[in-house]
């Protein structure tokens, strides 16, 4: 295990195994912590085993799941029960009643990155692909959930056709995984808008006129 200070790394693992992103983290430095969901027995009710000292002081955050029916498949339950009221938002500095939610929050400060796999084809989820544009697939989670709570939200890795992946695409996507474990703290985060700087009128939580790309619309309207 590293010893330097401020980069404990807590991997939410809900899929398999996470060998090639922990070797990559704990060669370059992270104090890492593991929560296998599967191996937990997380179970779809709430009771006090499901609360375990995990790391509220991990400075980065590596979620690993597959995703189905464009839902958040294994990790609604972890969702639902972790990043709640009071813990990952609604809490407000003394005396200061507003709640800075997109940009600001709890966890500010904090970095989260997305390890998914699906079956389409990369094509699939581009911007005329059938499935959709991958950045919107996933923006509940990479919007919704973690800049919501105020991660800086990394680029997500994304396994396209993982179930037809063969020898040498396995070997291609490795080297994929580990070179973002080993740039975490230099990748640059997606360039969503925050309410904490004013970028949303209040209290319409509008996105100010005259910020948007030209031609931006629906969830492209909310980055840079």
């Amino acid at each position: 295990m590293a010893e330097e200070a401020g980069r404990q790394t807590l991997l939410v693992v809900a899929k398999h195994h996470c060998r090639w992103s922990a070797y990559e983290l704990d060669q370059h430095g992270h104090e890492i912590q593991i929560s296998y969901l599967y191996r937990m027995q997380w179970k779809s009710e709430i009771d006090r085993t499901n609360f375990g000292d995990l790391p509220t002081d991990a400075r980065l955050r590596v979620t690993r799941a597959s995703f189905s029916s464009y839902a958040l498949g294994s990790l609604i339950e972890y969702i639902d029960r972790v990043f709640t009221k009071n813990f990952a938002y609604g809490v407000s500095e003394p005396g200061n009643k507003r709640q800075d939610l997109y940009g600001g929050s709890r966890l500010e400060g904090k970095r989260g990155m997305l390890v998914t796999t699906v079956g389409g084809k990369e094509s699939n989820y581009s911007a005329r692909g059938i499935h959709g544009p991958i950045d919107d697939v996933l923006f509940p989670i990479n919007h919704g959930m973690l800049h919501f709570t105020g991660f800086e939200v990394l680029p997500p890795v994304v396994a396209y056709n993982a179930d037809q992946l063969d020898e040498a695409g396995f070997d291609r996507l490795a080297t994929v995984v580990r070179e973002r474990m080993r740039s975490l703290d230099s990748t640059a985060p997606i360039p969503f808008w925050t309410r904490k700087s004013g970028d949303y009128l209040i209290p319409e939580l509008t996105l100010r006129d005259g910020l948007e790309r030209e031609g931006a619309i629906g969830f492209a309207l909310h980055r840079e």
